[in-house]
């Protein structure tokens, strides 16, 4: 057998770390639904068209920040148009090319779920941690997203979706926020 067994403590912190994003994501997700009518990819969504200049990005953008599959995001962002949250236009300069733009709903929806999803993440991360374990879990999460995105990148080089995406203008292979 090729590769190396994890050590018990890593099994330890690897299967938490599993169990605890499942539970996290599901909680934030009700807490959401609860407080405010979103869905947590919604929200994602209306966070990343929050914080774009002008409020719109092309959907390939926000595929990209979200790194999710075209297909999830278009169905979602169909859903979020039904809505009133998101709406689609053309793009200046390019004729076949659409941008997403947060509506003024869209805006009101995020501004009035922000601060209850803030209090959950505090009350369900932060509040458990002292200061030394916050720190160490940002530290640690810092250094696996910066692997993860290292090798995210030097697949993308060698991927034709990659390329291509990169070929258009203003495009980057990775977001800068999530």
């Amino acid at each position: 057998m090729a590769g190396q067994w994890l050590t018990s403590d890593e099994q330890r912190a690897w299967r938490a770390y599993l169990r605890a994003g499942t539970l996290l994501t599901a909680r934030l997700n009700r807490q959401l639904q609860a407080d405010s009518g979103l869905s947590l990819p919604e929200y994602e969504v209306l966070v990343q068209l929050s914080e774009a200049p002008a409020g719109k990005l092309r959907p390939f953008q926000l595929g990209l920040a979200l790194d999710w599959e075209q297909s999830r995001l278009s169905h979602l962002l169909s859903r979020m148009a039904r809505r009133g949250f998101v709406a689609r236009q053309d793009c200046p300069g390019d004729r076949r090319g659409a941008e997403v733009v947060l509506t003024g709903p869209g805006r009101a929806a995020i501004e009035s779920a922000a601060p209850g999803h803030v209090a959950a993440v505090r009350r369900l991360v932060f509040d458990p941690m002292d200061s030394a374990q916050a720190a160490a879990f940002g530290q640690a999460f810092e250094a696996i997203l910066a692997a993860l995105e290292n090798a995210g990148q030097q697949l993308s080089l060698t991927g034709h979706k990659a390329v291509r995406a990169a070929e258009r203008p203003g495009q980057t292979l990775r977001p800068d926020r999530v």
